[in-house]
């Protein structure tokens, strides 16, 4: 059966450190002549050019596939959908709006699917988040990380990511944008220490890395007004960095907003590892794929 990456505790801390090897290590060709599917409800810079470089690297052929070319579960069912590219792919990518339809590709495909965005994970950029971390620390044990920001699928993956390999993380949300009771569980069950506050001052108070994404994405267009009166006060600014121990890292998954989310100073200045960040969605996509393929059968 093969293994499928539908949300990062899919993997184990220990799969999580392999996958992370590999991402450092030289691509070998364990896609040669060998196609990958990546189908897209939803648009991504980062997205699509990571994956389509990660399995040329890797020897592949990648096919980006637009909504209106399938028509995920209206033209065709999901699953026949998820049947018909397993004829022809070695592993199938999907960016979602609904986790029900990644779930859905794996109940059906004969080949490894990779979620690279649904409503409620974003597996791919944890792994990403994860590679940067390790590579400007050289450890993850005690590494304090608060998100500020919307609870949002990014910062959901990245707080069980972080618990699984031994980070602390603290996420600062306005009312009504924070965790659920159920994510909070979820992310206790890793063994990780988490603070949820409404005061990004004490999110930030020591931390070693500080984190932010976009306050509106996309699909939230008619709610942008309201989240930017909600969010006002939890710009992520120089002084804010301040509160943050002497050599933190800003990162932000991108696109940013400047102004919004972070200011352009933060997101140019000295912590800003934002494009490290943006570059290892390639190497850390790269070597998921090594480890699916190589390592990933049930």
């Amino acid at each position: 059966m093969p293994r499928h990456l539908l949300e990062i505790d899919d993997l184990t801390p220990a799969e999580i450190s392999l996958v992370l090897d590999y991402a450092q290590n030289p691509a070998s060709q364990q896609l040669r002549g060998k196609g990958a599917a990546l189908l897209f409800e939803k648009p991504s810079n980062r997205t699509r050019n990571s994956m389509e470089m990660a399995i040329m690297q890797l020897g592949g052929h990648p096919v980006t596939i637009r909504p209106d070319e399938v028509g995920l579960g209206k033209r065709e069912s999901t699953g026949d959908i998820a049947r018909t590219l397993s004829c022809y792919h070695a592993v199938i990518g999907a960016r979602v709006f609904d986790h029900a339809t990644v779930k859905e590709l794996a109940d059906y495909a004969t080949v490894p699917v990779i979620n690279m965005l649904s409503d409620s994970a974003h597996p791919l950029q944890a792994l990403a988040d994860l590679l940067t971390i390790q590579q400007e620390f050289g450890e993850f044990e005690g590494i304090k990380i608060a998100y500020v920001g919307d609870s949002n699928n990014v910062a959901r993956s990245l707080a069980i990511a972080s618990g699984m390999v031994g980070m602390n993380f603290r996420v600062a949300s306005p009312e009504g944008y924070e965790f659920s009771d159920s994510d909070i569980k979820r992310i206790q069950r890793t063994g990780t220490e988490i603070l949820q506050t409404r005061d990004p001052n004490e999110a930030v108070e020591g931390v070693d890395v500080i984190y932010t994404d976009v306050w509106t994405s996309m699909g939230q267009e008619n709610e942008r007004e309201g989240r930017l009166k909600d969010f006002s006060a939890f710009t992520v600014t120089d002084d804010l960095l301040q509160k943050a121990n002497n050599k933190n890292i800003f990162m932000h998954c991108l696109p940013a907003h400047p102004g919004e989310e972070a200011t352009r100073e933060v997101l140019d200045g000295r912590s800003s590892r934002i494009w490290k960040q943006a570059e290892n969605r390639m190497h850390s996509a790269r070597g998921l794929l090594m480890f699916l393929l190589t390592e990933g059968t049930e």
